[in-house]
């Protein structure tokens, strides 16, 4: 299971967005690093008086938004460092992830007949 969420975290900073660690906490003698992935974006537009309808004013906008998941935490026991996975995380990414792999085979067979 860790590795698809290691390959889900690869695919994701292609697609703009980061992976962020958090501070190191001990727990039970282990030492742990949270991992999230962080997602931003941001976008705007502006309008002008038209030739159509020159009562209206011209304007503009702009907005943002940011999100942090955590995906899992880095694991040190024993000298060795392991990734242990958010079982939510996982299933949160899987269930969208299911439907648009469904959809798309869905389409792909109605066009093979």
């Amino acid at each position: 299971m860790a590795e698809i969420i290691l390959e889900l975290a690869s695919v994701a900073t292609r697609a703009g967005a980061t992976i962020s660690y958090g501070d190191k906490v001990v727990i039970d003698g282990a030492e742990a690093v949270p991992v999230a992935l962080a997602v931003y974006g941001f976008g705007g537009g502006s309008a002008g008086p038209s030739a159509a309808d020159p009562e209206h004013q011209q304007g503009s906008g702009g907005g943002g938004w940011s999100v942090s998941v955590p995906v899992g935490a880095l694991v040190t026991r024993g000298g060795s460092v392991r990734f242990v996975p958010n079982v939510v995380a996982v299933l949160g990414v899987s269930i969208p992830l299911t439907f648009v792999a469904g959809f798309a085979v869905s389409r792909v067979l109605s066009a093979l007949r």
